[in-house]
C-alpha cells in the first residue's frame, strides 16, 4: 500500500510469517488463578516480516501488533538503513471513530425508500456526534435516523486509520529494495502460572504429582502457530502505563423529543415484592443486580476459552531465572486461558505431618491444625526439576477415586529444596495457648537520656510465661509440628521441650499420643521502651 506523505510514502510491511511469544509472570500475584480481564504480566514479542521500500524516506507500518505494545521498547533490526522516528496508533478504525473522524467533513446522507428501494443521497456534513449524530445540509438541520426511513452516510475520502493497532517507523533507504526484519517489543495483557494436581496414596506415604503451564492471552491480537517460551523468576521491572485500544463507542441515533401521541412509551419493568428476611436486605440486592446484569458479561465469559495441548515444556537456564519452552509449536489465542503439560512424576515419598504455627505471645483457643506434605525436590524423591509458583489442589486416593481436600499457593522451588503442600485442616488435632504471666524483670530497667534536662527513655524486660496445649482425637499418633513466630525484640528464653530452627521460626517437634495430648511451657523475653519525663 503507498499513499502520498509529507517527507515520503507509506508502506506496510506483511503479517508476521514467524513469531516468538515469551511470556513473564506478573510480579504481585502469589498462586491466585488468572483472570483476562486483570492480568498483569506481559510478553516479550519477536515477529518476522518482510518489507518492500522505496529509495528515499518513508513510513513504515507493521500493522496489528499487540493491543498492549509498549512502543518505547520495540526494536526492529534488518532494516537496509537507520531508523529515524517510531509512532505508535492506538485509535482503532470503527464505525463511531469513522464518523468523529470526518465531524465537518462533507458526507452523503443516503436515504432508501424500503417500497420502492430508491436510495437519495443528500449531501452536507456532520456538525456532532455527542448525545446523537447531528447533519446539515441545505435542507437545515436534523438528528440522524430521524426521518422514518433507512438512514447511512457515505463517505467523501478514506479516513487515515486501521483496523488494528499500528506501530509505524520513519526509514531512509538509498535504494529501493525488499528485506526481511525482525520487530521485537514489550507487551502487556499477558500472565502465566502453574497448576498442580498431588494425589496421595491410600497409605499417605506417596503421591503422585502432575503439572500444567497455564498461558493466557487477554489481547485481541492472536498469535498463531507461534514458538512460546515462559520465564519464571522475579525480574527487577518498573511497569509502564499502556494506553488502552479504543474499541470504539456506540453511533447515537437519537431524535429531539416531541411530545407527540404517536411516541412509544418505555414498558415499566415492574417486578412483584418479595418479603426479605432480617439481614437479607444487602444479599436481595446484589442477586437483584446480578440477575439484572446485561448479555455482554455471558458474552466476556464464553470469550475466556481454555485450550489444553499434549505437549509438554522443557526447561532451560536463562540466567538466573528458569525458561519454560514447548517444544511444538502453539496458538497464543485472544481472550484465551491455555494450559500445556509441565509434569509427570509418579511415587514421591512424602512426609504426613501437622503444624500449629503461633505467635511466640499470642492466645488462642482451641483452633485446628493444619496438614501438610513434606517431601525434597532431588532424584531420590522423583522430582528434580524446578517448580514454578502456581496453585497445588490435594486429592487423597479412596476405593481407586481420587478426592479433592484442598487448594493453595505453592511458591517457586528449586532443586534440594523441600516441598511443603498444604492439604487442609486437621480437625481431630487442636490448639489451646494462654499466657500464664507477666512481669517485669527489676534488674533490666534502665534510663537513657532521650532529650537532656527534659524527657528520657526508659527500657524493660517483660518475662511472659506461656502454655500450649496440643489435644489428639484421632486413634493413632500424630507428629506435629509447633512453630512460634517472634515480633522484633522479643526472644524465647526457656522451653521445656527442646526446639530447633527451621526456616527463620523456632521450632518443637511433638509426638501426640493417640486420643491423648502434649503440654509445651516457654517463656518469652520483651523489650520494651517508653520515653517519660524528667
Amino acid at each position: 500500500m503507498a499513499s502520498a506523505l509529507a517527507g515520503g510514502v507509506t508502506e506496510a510491511a506483511s503479517p508476521a510469517s514467524d513469531v516468538s511469544v515469551t511470556i513473564y509472570r506478573a510480579a504481585s500475584r502469589n498462586g491466585e488463578s488468572l483472570d483476562l480481564d486483570g492480568l498483569g504480566g506481559f510478553a516479550l514479542i519477536t515477529e518476522t516480516r518482510t518489507i518492500s521500500l522505496p529509495a528515499g524516506a518513508s513510513r513504515l507500518r507493521f500493522e496489528d501488533v499487540a493491543d498492549g505494545i509498549q512502543p518505547a521498547t520495540a526494536i526492529i533490526t534488518g532494516l537496509p538503513s537507520g531508523l529515524l522516528e517510531k509512532n505508535h496508533d492506538a485509535r482503532v478504525l470503527s464505525p463511531a471513530e469513522l464518523v468523529t473522524a470526518t465531524i465537518g467533513k462533507n458526507v452523503w446522507l443516503v436515504r432508501t425508500n424500503p417500497k420502492t428501494g430508491e436510495s437519495n443521497k443528500v449531501p452536507g456534513s456532520i456538525l456532532s456526534d455527542a448525545e446523537g449524530v447531528v447533519f446539515k445540509s441545505a435542507d437545515g438541520l436534523e438528528a440522524l435516523r430521524c426521518s422514518g426511513l433507512p438512514e447511512a452516510f457515505q463517505f467523501d475520502s478514506a479516513l487515515e486509520g486501521a483496523a488494528t493497532p499500528t506501530l509505524s517507523a520513519l526509514v531512509s533507504s538509498p535504494r529501493a529494495t525488499t528485506a526481511t526484519v525482525r520487530l521485537s517489543y514489550l507487551a502487556e495483557g499477558f500472565d502465566w502460572m502453574a497448576n498442580y494436581v498431588a494425589t496421595v496414596a491410600p497409605d499417605g506415604k506417596t503421591m503422585d504429582l502432575g503439572a500444567w503451564v497455564t498461558l493466557a492471552n487477554a489481547n485481541a491480537r492472536s498469535f498463531p502457530d507461534a514458538h512460546a517460551q515462559v520465564v519464571a523468576g522475579r525480574l527487577n521491572r518498573e511497569s509502564e502505563e499502556v494506553e488502552p485500544v479504543d474499541e470504539g463507542a456506540q453511533i447515537v441515533a437519537k431524535c429531539w423529543p416531541r411530545g407527540s401521541t404517536s411516541d412509544t412509551p418505555e414498558i415499566p419493568n415492574i417486578v412483584a415484592a418479595t418479603p426479605l428476611l432480617p439481614g437479607w436486605d444487602l444479599y436481595a440486592a446484589r442477586e437483584f443486580k446480578r440477575s439484572a446484569a446485561p448479555a455482554p458479561i455471558a458474552m466476556n465469559m464464553a470469550l475466556q476459552e481454555v485450550a489444553v495441548t499434549g505437549a509438554r515444556v522443557q526447561q532451560e537456564q536463562l540466567g538466573d531465572l528458569k525458561l519454560y519452552r514447548v517444544p511444538d509449536r502453539t496458538s497464543v489465542a485472544s481472550r484465551q486461558i491455555k494450559q500445556v503439560r509441565l509434569l509427570d512424576r509418579k511415587d514421591i515419598p512424602v512426609e504426613l505431618f501437622y503444624r500449629a504455627d503461633l505467635g511466640a505471645e499470642e492466645d488462642v483457643d482451641n483452633q485446628p491444625l493444619s496438614k501438610l506434605l513434606r517431601t525434597r525436590n532431588d532424584k531420590a524423591h522423583n522430582l528434580d526439576l524446578p517448580l514454578p509458583s502456581g496453585r497445588v489442589a490435594t486429592f487423597y486416593e479412596r476405593d481407586g477415586v481420587p478426592l479433592l481436600v484442598h487448594e493453595a499457593p505453592l511458591r517457586d522451588i528449586t532443586l534440594d529444596e523441600e516441598v511443603e503442600i498444604e492439604a487442609g485442616e486437621a480437625p481431630d488435632l487442636r490448639v489451646t495457648s494462654v499466657t500464664e504471666g507477666r512481669k517485669v524483670d527489676a534488674a533490666t530497667v534502665k534510663k537513657l537520656p532521650l532529650i537532656p534536662g527534659a524527657f528520657y527513655l526508659r527500657s524493660r524486660d517483660i518475662e511472659a510465661t506461656h502454655r500450649v496445649e496440643i489435644t489428639n482425637a484421632r486413634n493413632q499418633t500424630s507428629v506435629v509440628e509447633l512453630r512460634l513466630t517472634a515480633l522484633e525484640g522479643t526472644q524465647l528464653a526457656r522451653a521445656d521441650h527442646t526446639p530447633f530452627m527451621r526456616n527463620g521460626r523456632q521450632t518443637f517437634r511433638l509426638t501426640i499420643p493417640a486420643e491423648g495430648s502434649t503440654t509445651v511451657h516457654y517463656q518469652t523475653v520483651d523489650t520494651q521502651y517508653s520515653p517519660e519525663p524528667e
